[in-house]
Protein backbone atom coordinates (compact mmCIF):
# COMPACT_ATOMS: atom_id res chain seq x y z
CA UNK A 1 0.00 0.00 0.00
CA UNK A 2 2.77 2.59 0.72
CA UNK A 3 4.95 1.60 -2.18
CA UNK A 4 2.17 2.25 -4.03
CA UNK A 5 1.96 5.56 -2.64
CA UNK A 6 5.19 6.55 -2.83
CA UNK A 7 5.26 5.37 -6.42
CA UNK A 8 2.83 7.71 -7.55
CA UNK A 9 4.65 10.88 -5.30
CA UNK A 10 8.06 10.09 -6.92
CA UNK A 11 6.80 9.70 -10.50
CA UNK A 12 4.30 12.78 -10.00
CA UNK A 13 7.52 15.00 -8.64
CA UNK A 14 9.06 13.94 -11.45
CA UNK A 15 6.86 14.59 -14.02
CA UNK A 16 6.63 17.85 -12.38
CA UNK A 17 9.60 18.70 -12.85
CA UNK A 18 10.13 17.76 -15.85
CA UNK A 19 7.23 19.88 -16.98
CA UNK A 20 8.75 22.87 -16.02
CA UNK A 21 11.77 22.47 -17.31
CA UNK A 22 10.24 22.09 -20.73
CA UNK A 23 7.52 24.62 -21.18
CA UNK A 24 10.42 27.39 -19.17
CA UNK A 25 13.24 26.81 -21.32
CA UNK A 26 12.71 28.39 -24.10
CA UNK A 27 11.81 30.90 -22.18
CA UNK A 28 14.50 31.22 -19.46
CA UNK A 29 17.14 28.25 -19.36
CA UNK A 30 17.82 29.41 -15.67
CA UNK A 31 14.14 29.71 -14.46
CA UNK A 32 13.73 26.30 -16.29
CA UNK A 33 16.66 24.79 -14.07
CA UNK A 34 15.23 26.86 -10.86
CA UNK A 35 11.94 25.40 -11.23
CA UNK A 36 13.28 22.21 -11.78
CA UNK A 37 15.83 22.03 -8.97
CA UNK A 38 12.69 23.49 -6.59
CA UNK A 39 10.70 20.76 -7.14
CA UNK A 40 13.45 18.18 -6.85
CA UNK A 41 15.07 19.44 -4.18
CA UNK A 42 12.45 21.35 -2.36
CA UNK A 43 12.09 18.83 0.52
CA UNK A 44 15.72 19.61 1.69
CA UNK A 45 13.92 23.26 2.66
CA UNK A 46 11.19 21.41 4.65
CA UNK A 47 14.46 18.98 6.23
CA UNK A 48 16.63 22.67 7.15
CA UNK A 49 13.35 23.69 8.79
CA UNK A 50 12.92 20.59 11.07
CA UNK A 51 16.75 20.97 12.06
CA UNK A 52 15.76 24.79 13.10
CA UNK A 53 13.03 23.52 15.20
CA UNK A 54 15.26 20.86 16.95
CA UNK A 55 17.34 23.13 17.82
CA UNK A 56 15.05 25.26 19.22
CA UNK A 57 13.13 22.66 21.12
CA UNK A 58 16.51 21.25 22.43
CA UNK A 59 17.40 24.24 24.25
CA UNK A 60 16.10 23.02 27.69
CA UNK A 61 17.02 19.01 26.79
CA UNK A 62 20.12 17.30 28.59
CA UNK A 63 21.21 16.17 25.50
CA UNK A 64 24.72 17.77 24.16
CA UNK A 65 23.63 20.96 22.00
CA UNK A 66 24.14 20.33 18.70
CA UNK A 67 26.73 22.47 17.03
CA UNK A 68 25.68 24.79 13.95
CA UNK A 69 28.30 22.67 12.13
CA UNK A 70 27.35 19.30 13.63
CA UNK A 71 23.53 20.16 11.98
CA UNK A 72 24.79 21.14 9.02
CA UNK A 73 26.37 18.06 8.22
CA UNK A 74 23.28 16.04 9.46
CA UNK A 75 21.18 18.05 7.30
CA UNK A 76 23.52 17.14 4.07
CA UNK A 77 23.15 13.63 5.25
CA UNK A 78 19.89 13.39 5.31
CA UNK A 79 19.01 15.15 2.10
CA UNK A 80 21.55 12.43 0.60
CA UNK A 81 19.92 9.92 1.97
CA UNK A 82 15.82 10.33 2.19
CA UNK A 83 15.64 10.24 -2.01
CA UNK A 84 17.21 6.86 -1.66
CA UNK A 85 14.80 5.55 0.71
CA UNK A 86 11.80 7.10 -0.19
CA UNK A 87 11.83 7.45 -4.10
CA UNK A 88 13.66 4.31 -4.51
CA UNK A 89 14.09 1.63 -2.22
CA UNK A 90 10.45 2.16 -0.61
CA UNK A 91 8.33 2.63 -3.73
CA UNK A 92 10.54 0.07 -6.60
CA UNK A 93 12.61 -1.96 -4.48
CA UNK A 94 10.57 -2.78 -0.95
CA UNK A 95 10.54 -6.69 -2.27
CA UNK A 96 14.22 -6.36 -3.85
CA UNK A 97 15.55 -8.94 -0.99
CA UNK A 98 12.89 -11.39 0.39
CA UNK A 99 12.60 -12.85 3.64
CA UNK A 100 15.45 -15.18 4.47
CA UNK A 101 13.92 -18.38 6.32
CA UNK A 102 14.06 -21.27 4.17
CA UNK A 103 15.94 -24.22 5.63
CA UNK A 104 18.86 -24.24 2.86
CA UNK A 105 19.80 -20.25 3.84
CA UNK A 106 19.30 -20.49 7.60
CA UNK A 107 22.13 -22.71 9.44
CA UNK A 108 21.34 -24.04 13.29
CA UNK A 109 21.89 -22.65 15.87
CA UNK A 110 22.40 -18.81 14.24
CA UNK A 111 19.89 -16.43 15.61
CA UNK A 112 17.43 -14.80 13.41
CA UNK A 113 16.23 -10.84 12.87
CA UNK A 114 13.08 -9.58 12.73
CA UNK A 115 13.17 -5.75 11.35
CA UNK A 116 10.48 -2.93 11.95
CA UNK A 117 10.43 -0.14 10.13
CA UNK A 118 9.15 3.07 10.87
CA UNK A 119 6.52 6.06 10.62
CA UNK A 120 5.65 6.04 6.35
CA UNK A 121 8.39 3.14 5.61
CA UNK A 122 7.94 -0.09 4.52
CA UNK A 123 10.62 -3.15 4.86
CA UNK A 124 12.53 -1.30 1.72
CA UNK A 125 14.03 0.98 4.35
CA UNK A 126 16.29 -2.20 5.42
CA UNK A 127 17.81 -3.33 2.55
CA UNK A 128 21.11 -2.54 3.17
CA UNK A 129 20.92 -4.38 5.95
CA UNK A 130 18.99 -7.49 4.52
CA UNK A 131 22.33 -7.42 1.83
CA UNK A 132 24.35 -7.48 4.69
CA UNK A 133 22.67 -11.10 6.26
CA UNK A 134 21.78 -12.11 3.07
CA UNK A 135 24.08 -15.68 2.66
CA UNK A 136 24.99 -15.57 5.87
CA UNK A 137 22.85 -18.20 7.27
CA UNK A 138 21.07 -15.85 10.29
CA UNK A 139 17.04 -16.21 9.45
CA UNK A 140 15.19 -12.75 9.17
CA UNK A 141 12.08 -11.23 8.09
CA UNK A 142 11.08 -7.20 7.47
CA UNK A 143 7.72 -6.62 7.97
CA UNK A 144 5.47 -4.38 6.51
CA UNK A 145 3.29 -2.36 9.12
CA UNK A 146 0.19 -1.89 7.63
CA UNK A 147 -1.92 0.03 7.38
CA UNK A 148 0.43 2.93 7.19
CA UNK A 149 -1.63 5.21 9.50
CA UNK A 150 -3.31 2.87 11.72
CA UNK A 151 -3.11 2.88 15.20
CA UNK A 152 0.54 1.37 16.68
CA UNK A 153 -1.72 -1.27 18.72
CA UNK A 154 -2.80 -2.51 15.51
CA UNK A 155 0.67 -3.39 14.81
CA UNK A 156 1.32 -6.00 17.85
CA UNK A 157 -0.14 -9.24 15.20
CA UNK A 158 2.05 -8.58 12.28
CA UNK A 159 5.22 -8.73 14.99
CA UNK A 160 3.81 -11.52 16.47
CA UNK A 161 3.71 -13.36 13.25
CA UNK A 162 7.22 -12.20 12.12
CA UNK A 163 8.60 -13.45 15.36
CA UNK A 164 7.01 -16.72 15.38
CA UNK A 165 8.54 -17.48 11.75
CA UNK A 166 11.88 -16.35 12.92
CA UNK A 167 11.67 -18.63 15.66
CA UNK A 168 10.57 -21.56 13.77
CA UNK A 169 13.32 -20.92 11.43
CA UNK A 170 15.98 -20.82 14.20
CA UNK A 171 14.92 -22.59 17.25
CA UNK A 172 16.21 -19.39 19.06
CA UNK A 173 14.39 -15.71 20.64
CA UNK A 174 14.83 -13.56 17.43
CA UNK A 175 16.94 -10.08 17.61
CA UNK A 176 14.76 -7.30 16.99
CA UNK A 177 15.77 -3.91 15.45
CA UNK A 178 13.45 -1.13 15.41
CA UNK A 179 13.33 2.55 13.19
CA UNK A 180 11.75 4.98 14.95
CA UNK A 181 7.90 4.28 15.69
CA UNK A 182 8.82 0.69 14.98
CA UNK A 183 10.29 0.20 18.55
CA UNK A 184 7.23 1.48 19.58
CA UNK A 185 5.36 -0.73 17.63
CA UNK A 186 7.66 -3.59 19.37
CA UNK A 187 6.93 -1.78 22.55
CA UNK A 188 3.19 -2.37 22.30
CA UNK A 189 3.17 -6.00 21.36
CA UNK A 190 5.77 -6.96 24.21
CA UNK A 191 2.95 -5.80 26.37
CA UNK A 192 0.20 -6.81 24.47
CA UNK A 193 1.54 -10.68 24.04
CA UNK A 194 4.02 -10.76 27.34
CA UNK A 195 6.42 -11.55 24.92
CA UNK A 196 9.48 -10.77 27.16
CA UNK A 197 10.61 -14.31 27.32
CA UNK A 198 10.51 -14.89 23.75
CA UNK A 199 12.78 -12.52 22.35
CA UNK A 200 16.65 -12.31 22.88
CA UNK A 201 17.25 -8.49 22.66
CA UNK A 202 16.06 -5.12 21.29
CA UNK A 203 17.67 -2.30 19.17
CA UNK A 204 16.12 0.98 18.62
CA UNK A 205 17.14 3.62 16.22
CA UNK A 206 15.78 6.96 16.99
CA UNK A 207 12.58 5.42 18.46
CA UNK A 208 10.69 8.09 20.60
CA UNK A 209 9.95 6.40 23.27
CA UNK A 210 8.59 9.25 24.86
CA UNK A 211 7.16 11.15 21.78
CA UNK A 212 8.33 13.55 19.58
CA UNK A 213 7.62 17.39 19.51
CA UNK A 214 6.46 16.88 15.77
CA UNK A 215 4.15 14.78 16.48
CA UNK A 216 1.43 17.60 18.01
CA UNK A 217 0.97 18.73 13.88
CA UNK A 218 0.05 15.14 12.95
CA UNK A 219 -3.84 14.18 12.53
CA UNK A 220 -3.07 10.58 11.86
CA UNK A 221 -3.72 8.12 14.40
CA UNK A 222 -0.26 6.86 14.69
CA UNK A 223 1.05 10.39 14.86
CA UNK A 224 -0.69 11.09 17.91
CA UNK A 225 0.19 8.68 20.20
CA UNK A 226 3.99 9.89 19.24
CA UNK A 227 2.67 13.24 20.93
CA UNK A 228 5.58 14.10 24.03
CA UNK A 229 4.08 12.37 27.47
CA UNK A 230 1.06 11.18 25.23
CA UNK A 231 -1.84 9.06 27.52
CA UNK A 232 -0.63 6.52 24.82
CA UNK A 233 2.53 6.55 25.97
CA UNK A 234 1.84 6.54 29.75
CA UNK A 235 -0.56 3.98 29.19
CA UNK A 236 2.35 1.61 26.90
CA UNK A 237 4.52 0.86 30.63
CA UNK A 238 1.86 0.59 33.26
CA UNK A 239 2.37 -3.66 33.80
CA UNK A 240 5.23 -3.38 32.24
CA UNK A 241 7.86 -6.47 33.27
CA UNK A 242 10.06 -4.27 35.41
CA UNK A 243 13.17 -6.05 34.10
CA UNK A 244 11.75 -5.23 30.52
CA UNK A 245 14.04 -1.59 30.07
CA UNK A 246 17.63 -4.05 30.17
CA UNK A 247 16.29 -6.17 26.97
CA UNK A 248 16.66 -2.44 24.58
CA UNK A 249 19.69 -1.10 23.17
CA UNK A 250 18.55 2.46 21.85
CA UNK A 251 20.48 4.76 19.42
CA UNK A 252 19.73 8.41 19.81
CA UNK A 253 20.97 11.66 18.29
CA UNK A 254 21.68 15.22 19.10
CA UNK A 255 20.56 16.09 15.59
CA UNK A 256 17.48 14.04 14.74
CA UNK A 257 15.44 16.18 13.09
CA UNK A 258 12.16 13.98 13.88
CA UNK A 259 12.58 12.91 17.49
CA UNK A 260 13.17 15.55 19.48
CA UNK A 261 13.86 16.95 22.20
CA UNK A 262 16.32 14.35 21.65
CA UNK A 263 16.64 12.67 25.03
CA UNK A 264 12.53 11.73 24.13
CA UNK A 265 14.66 8.83 21.70
CA UNK A 266 16.08 7.48 25.19
CA UNK A 267 14.25 5.08 27.52
CA UNK A 268 14.93 4.96 31.30
CA UNK A 269 17.21 1.39 32.46
CA UNK A 270 17.80 0.44 28.58
CA UNK A 271 21.50 0.76 27.32
CA UNK A 272 20.77 4.09 25.71
CA UNK A 273 23.54 5.33 23.16
CA UNK A 274 24.38 8.89 22.01
CA UNK A 275 25.45 9.17 18.44
CA UNK A 276 26.61 13.14 17.65
CA UNK A 277 25.46 14.58 14.52
CA UNK A 278 23.00 11.87 12.77
CA UNK A 279 19.80 12.93 11.40
CA UNK A 280 17.10 10.72 11.69
CA UNK A 281 17.03 8.20 8.62
CA UNK A 282 20.85 8.50 8.83
CA UNK A 283 21.32 7.16 12.26
CA UNK A 284 19.93 3.83 10.69
CA UNK A 285 22.64 3.28 7.99
CA UNK A 286 25.71 4.48 10.15
CA UNK A 287 28.13 1.39 9.38
CA UNK A 288 28.67 2.22 13.67
CA UNK A 289 25.46 1.36 14.62
CA UNK A 290 25.20 -1.27 11.85
CA UNK A 291 28.00 -3.00 12.80
CA UNK A 292 27.03 -2.75 16.67
CA UNK A 293 23.80 -4.19 15.99
CA UNK A 294 24.23 -7.31 13.89
CA UNK A 295 27.28 -7.74 16.40
CA UNK A 296 24.75 -9.08 18.71
CA UNK A 297 23.74 -11.74 16.59
CA UNK A 298 27.24 -13.40 17.65
CA UNK A 299 26.14 -14.08 21.09
CA UNK A 300 24.55 -17.45 20.13
CA UNK A 301 24.15 -18.36 23.88
CA UNK A 302 22.67 -14.90 24.92
CA UNK A 303 18.85 -15.39 25.43
CA UNK A 304 16.20 -13.20 27.88
CA UNK A 305 16.64 -12.74 30.73
CA UNK A 306 13.25 -12.63 31.52
CA UNK A 307 10.99 -15.66 32.53
CA UNK A 308 7.95 -16.50 32.14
Amino acid sequence: MLARLQRFITLTLLAAALTWLLVFWDRSALLALAGFAAVLFGYSGFLALEFLALRWANRQDPTPQPSWKELAAAWLGETRVAPRVFCWRQPFRSNAIPDQLSADCVVAGKRGVVFIHGFFCNRGFWTPWLKQLQGSGHAFVAVNLEPPFASIDDYAPVIEDAVQRVTAATGLPPLLVCHSMGGLAARAWLKAMQAEPRIAHVVTLGTPHRGTWLARFSPLANGRQMQLSGRWHQALDVGMHPDRPALFTCWYSNCDNIVFPSATASLPGADNRLLRGAAHVQLAFLPEVMRATLDLLKAAGKTSQISD
